[in-house]
C-alpha cells in the first residue's frame, strides 16, 4: 500500500514553512525599500545582508547540533516565537536616529534563528516520511519556497507602498506567530541523546561524530556535498550576477524585463519542484548525474546567442529560456541530492548534516557571486566567453561524476 505523503505532521510543517517564508520575504523586501529610501545606496543594504549571513555560517553547526539533542518540534515552535518578538521590537523601536543599526541587528538575529532552523526543518522531513515520499516531501517544500518568493514581492510591495514599513513588520510577526502555531501541534517521537560531561564536551563529541560519519563512514555524502556546493558556486554566480547584469547592462533593456525574468525564473523553480516529485521512483539516483550535466548544457545557448547578430529582445528570451531551464535542473537537482543526504544519514546524525549541507551551500553562494561578478565585468563587451566556459564546465562535471552516481551503495 502506497503511504499517504500529506501526513497531520507533514501538513502543518508545509502550513507552517508557507507562512514563515512569506513572512520572511515581505520583510526583507520592505527593509531593503525603507534603506534605500533613507540612505539611496543600494550598496548599504547589501553590506548588511552581506555581514548577516555570516552568523548563519557560524552558528549552522549547533544548529544541527541541537537538531539531534533537543527535540525538533520544540525548537521550531520557539524559533518562530522569537523571530516573531525579536520583529515586533524592531517595529516598535523604527523609525529613529538608529534606524539601521536595528535593521542590521535584526537581520542578524533572524540569520542565527535561520541557522538552527534550516538544519531543524530539513531533519524532520525524513523523521514524518519515508522512502520515496522524502523526495516528493523535500519536493513541494521547495515549491512553497519558491511560491511564497513568487508572491511576497508583489504583495510586500503593495503593502508597502500602502501603509508604509512598520504595518508590514508587524504583518510578518503575524506570519511568524501561525507558524509557531501550526507547528505546535506538529508531534515527533524524540529521544534525549545521552549526556557526555559538561556543554563543551557534548558540542565537541557531536562535532567529531558527525564530522567522522562524514569524513570516513559515508565518503559519499561528502562528495555529494562538494558537487552540490560546486553547482551552487556555478548557478549562483551566473544567476544572481548574470541576469541582472545581461538585462540592464549588456541588453540595455528597463526594470520590468529584469522583473519578468526574475518571475521566471521563479516559475521554473516551481516548474522543477514539481518535476522532482512526479520523477520519484523513475528517476534513479545513479542517474542524477545527467541532470547536473544538464545544467551545464542550459548555460550554453545563453552565451550562444550573443555570437551572432539578433536584437535585443530575441537575446533577452533566449537567456531567460536557458536560465530557467538552468533553474529547474538545479532545483531537482538539489531536491534529490538533500533526499538522497536525508537516506544515508541516521537521525541521531540528521541535524548536524544538515547542518553542514547549508552552510558548505551558503558558502559557495557569495564566492560564486563575487567571482562572477568580476569575470562579467572583465568581459564585459564579450560575455559568451563567461557563460559558455561555465556551460561546458558543468556539463563536463555532470559527466565526469558518472561514475561517482553509478557507483553509490544503495
Amino acid at each position: 500500500m502506497k503511504e499517504k505523503l500529506f501526513t497531520k505532521n507533514f501538513t502543518l510543517l508545509v502550513i507552517g514553512q508557507a507562512s514563515s517564508l512569506f513572512g520572511n520575504y515581505i520583510l526583507r523586501l520592505a527593509l531593503s525599500m525603507y534603506v534605500l529610501e533613507t540612505t539611496g545606496s543600494a550598496a548599504v543594504f547589501a553590506g548588511i545582508l552581506s555581514a548577516a549571513t555570516i552568523p548563519a555560517i557560524l552558528f549552522s553547526p549547533l544548529g544541527g547540533i541541537l537538531a539531534d539533542r533537543a527535540n525538533r518540534r520544540n525548537i521550531m515552535v520557539a524559533l518562530d516565537g522569537l523571530t516573531g518578538m525579536a520583529v515586533f521590537c524592531a517595529a516598535v523601536i523604527l523609525p529613529g536616529t538608529h534606524a539601521l543599526f536595528v535593521i542590521g541587528a535584526l537581520l542578524v538575529a533572524l540569520s542565527v534563528f535561520g541557522a538552527f532552523e534550516t538544519p531543524t526543518v530539513q531533519a524532520c522531513i525524513p523523521q514524518m516520511l519515508t522512502g520515496d515520499n522524502i523526495v516528493r516531501g523535500n519536493a513541494v517544500v521547495n515549491q512553497v519556497a519558491s511560491l511564497s518568493y513568487l508572491t511576497a514581492p508583489m504583495l510586500g510591495s503593495i503593502l508597502y507602498a500602502v501603509f508604509g514599513l512598520k504595518p508590514v513588520m508587524f504583518a510578518s510577526v503575524v506570519c511568524f506567530l501561525v507558524t509557531a502555531s501550526f507547528e505546535w501541534f506538529i508531534q515527533l517521537d524524540f529521544q534525549p541523546g545521552k549526556g557526555q560531561g559538561n556543554l563543551f564536551s557534548m558540542v565537541k563529541s557531536d562535532f567529531l561524530d558527525s564530522v567522522r560519519f562524514v569524513a570516513k563512514e559515508q565518503p559519499d555524502i561528502r562528495k555529494l556535498l562538494f558537487l552540490a556546493a560546486l553547482s551552487r558556486f556555478f548557478v549562483m554566480g551566473i544567476a544572481m550576477v548574470g541576469i541582472p547584469y545581461i538585462v540592464r547592462t549588456i541588453l540595455g533593456l528597463d526594470a520590468k524585463y529584469y522583473g519578468g525574468a526574475e518571475s521566471a525564473l521563479a516559475v521554473a523553480t516551481i516548474f522543477g519542484s514539481m518535476a522532482a516529485g512526479m520523477l520519484t521512483g523513475k528517476l534513479k539516483f545513479k542517474k542524477l548525474w545527467v541532470v547536473l550535466a544538464a545544467i551545464g548544457v542550459c548555460i550554453v545557448p545563453a552565451g550562444m546567442v550573443f555570437l551572432f547578430s539578433s536584437g535585443a529582445l530575441f537575446r533577452y528570451a533566449v537567456n531567460v529560456a536557458a536560465f530557467c531551464g538552468m533553474q529547474a535542473a538545479i532545483s531537482i537537482f538539489s531536491i534529490f541530492a538533500v533526499s538522497m543526504i536525508q537516506q544515508k544519514t541516521p537521525d541521531h546524525l540528521l541535524g548536524k548534516v544538515m547542518a553542514y549541507t547549508s552552510a558548505i551551500t551558503m558558502c559557495a553562494q557569495p564566492v560564486g557571486q563575487m567571482v562572477y561578478g568580476f569575470l562579467f565585468d572583465g568581459f564585459r563587451e564579450t560575455v559568451s566567453l563567461v557563460l559558455i566556459p561555465t556551460g561546458v564546465i558543468v556539463a563536463v562535471i555532470g559527466v565526469g561524476a558518472r561514475g561517482f552516481f553509478e557507483g553509490m551503495e544503495w
